[in-house]
């Protein structure tokens, strides 16, 4: 019996190699200004990641004869994995969180399709907890070279430095950051004279901070996740539920460990630092483990937003974002469960 769903039954024209690369093109951006500010070896920290992604999607589809080399997911993988990974990092760090994403995260369970967990992610994670002190090690960008810095910690691994020392005497994390050595560029330092703006969060914005090679540049992330809203590749309720509700708990709660308590959260500053908004568009997006319907994809989004917060403001690690997605990855087929709508004409047990 041939079963058929309900109409319409139009194609949308979309395939998996046309969405991988547009999401490809959609990260470039950021992967050019990182490459920009932290030099070759942040181009070679991503070449390093792309091939040893492909070479394991290539090696794998041989020994299974399903050959899924040219859809691109594994280009996409290995992209975000460099992008994950700072700039100083020995290669073999790299290499191996892109082995793990692509033989264990993605194939064990299947492939494309079935993987349980993002595998970019879930490769960061591991070379993370495996490799700590060199995964924490970062650089200054070429922007801030010529500046006299104290510090080439990234301002969330600065402040949960001082914070964990309990040196903050009432100071919020942007007072925390001039009280410690960590100037501004003068770009960044004249927009503020003119608007008023911190100049920290300036920077942020515009990638003139320390931190992984693609999650740096804000601007260059968010003109990405408009691509590939306009071309339907993603949908807006993860990005604005995650960010959103990360915003809500930062501005209520955020202000507690500085001793500041509630509702002085500094709401912008946390938005613009770390891996937030490379997490929320491009990696908690993923089609495969985020949940199918758009009710879903909001609870997740809160859920992401949830354990972000919590990790980055009570936990003892500066970043949390790959964390936060990856537990709400095993918490998918549950949301579905839950909000997959009842069929027209089904009866509702009771």
């Amino acid at each position: 019996m041939r079963r058929v769903s309900s109409s319409p039954h139009f194609h949308s024209g979309a395939s998996t190699s046309n969405i991988m690369y547009s999401v490809a093109a959609a990260l470039t951006p950021s992967c050019i200004w990182g490459i920009y500010v932290f030099g070759f070896r942040a181009l070679a920290v991503l070449l390093v990641s792309i091939v040893c992604a492909v070479l394991s999607e290539y090696l794998l589809g041989r020994i299974s004869k399903e050959m899924t080399i040219c859809d691109g997911s594994a280009l996409v993988t290995g992209i975000l994995v460099g992008m994950n990974m700072s700039p100083t990092i020995p290669l073999f760090i790299p290499a191996i969180a892109s082995v793990f994403a692509i033989a264990v995260v993605k194939w064990t369970f299947g492939g494309l399709g079935a993987n349980w967990a993002n595998p970019a992610i879930a490769g960061r994670v591991f070379v993370f907890f495996s490799f700590s002190s060199v995964m924490s090690s970062f650089k200054l960008p070429r922007t801030l070279q010529a500046v006299d810095m104290v510090s080439s910690a990234t301002p969330l691994s600065l402040v949960k430095t001082v914070l964990s020392a309990g040196e903050s005497a009432g100071q919020n994390s942007l007072q925390i950051l001039a009280n410690n050595g960590y100037l501004a560029t003068p770009f960044a330092q004249k927009i503020q004279s003119a608007t008023g703006i911190s100049a920290y969060n300036v920077d942020a914005f515009f990638g003139n901070i320390p931190g992984c090679i693609g999650e740096v540049s804000k601007i260059l992330l968010i003109a990405g996740g408009i691509y590939l809203l306009c071309r339907k590749i993603i949908t807006w309720h993860i990005p604005v539920s995650y960010l959103g509700i990360y915003a809500i708990l930062t501005w209520i709660f955020g202000g507690i460990p500085y001793g500041l308590g509630f509702f002085h959260g500094e709401v912008l500053s946390n938005l613009l630092r770390g891996g937030l908004i490379l997490g929320a568009l491009f990696m908690a997006t993923d089609m495969v483990t985020s949940p199918i319907t758009h009710k879903g994809m909001l609870i997740f989004g809160a859920g992401c937003a949830f354990f972000t917060f919590l990790f980055r403001t009570f936990g003892s690690l500066p970043e949390a974002t790959s964390v936060a997605i990856l537990i709400m990855n095993i918490v998918t087929p549950t949301i579905d469960r839950f909000c997959i709508p009842k069929r027209f004409g089904e009866e509702v047990k009771q």
